[in-house]
């Protein structure tokens, strides 16, 4: 079984869509609780509340990787990143039993993209994001590290990261104002 998350409720076919990668595609994955990161975007939120209409495709934010087992580990960036993000935000985890074309994801366990549409054979609505995280991360199928956990190492890891993001999306207004309220020392 393939899994796609989506806020969006009602979708019979998955069709893709322009990426972060600039390609259209449609991604899954054959685990079911990683998906649940893509319930909702900090970014988005940040544009949304604030009335900002960014001028071309939203850079999307995303603080996860991989343990060596495959497991999704969520990381906290900044303090309550993960609550702020997702608790009470609701959606959709579409399945599908066939994807058309699908090609695995080297650099995301269990990940795979398509350039075709793809039917959905069914749909599960997760009514509070972070719930759903939690759960996921009490059943030991991801792994979720607190920013207050985070060493030092990682922690200037994450600094580093985020300077060179900043440099990098000058011509992304929205983005680079959603790091300097997340990550003060950018201002």
């Amino acid at each position: 079984m393939f899994y796609h998350a989506s806020p969006a409720a009602g979708i019979h076919v998955l069709k893709p869509r322009i990426s972060d990668h600039g390609v259209p595609r449609v991604y899954f994955s054959t685990r079911r609780e990683n998906t649940l990161v893509y319930l909702a975007d900090p970014v988005e939120q940040f544009c949304r509340e604030r009335g900002i209409v960014p001028a071309g495709a939203m850079e999307k934010w995303a603080s996860y990787g991989f343990d060596c087992a495959g497991l999704l580990v969520l990381e906290e960036y900044y303090p309550d990143y993960i609550r702020e993000t997702y608790e009470g935000v609701p959606g959709y985890i579409y399945r599908a039993e066939r994807v058309p074309g699908a090609e695995p994801m080297t650099s995301i366990p269990c990940g795979f993209a398509t350039d075709r549409e793809v039917p959905v054979n069914g749909a599960e609505f997760i009514p509070d994001a972070y719930q759903a995280l939690l759960e996921a991360e009490a059943a030991g199928w991801i792994h979720i590290r607190k920013y207050g956990d985070l060493s030092e190492r990682t922690l200037a890891w994450i600094r580093n990261t985020v300077q060179a993001q900043y440099a990098r999306t000058e011509t992304k207004p929205e983005y680079q104002a959603f790091l300097r309220e997340k990550f003060p020392y950018l201002k």
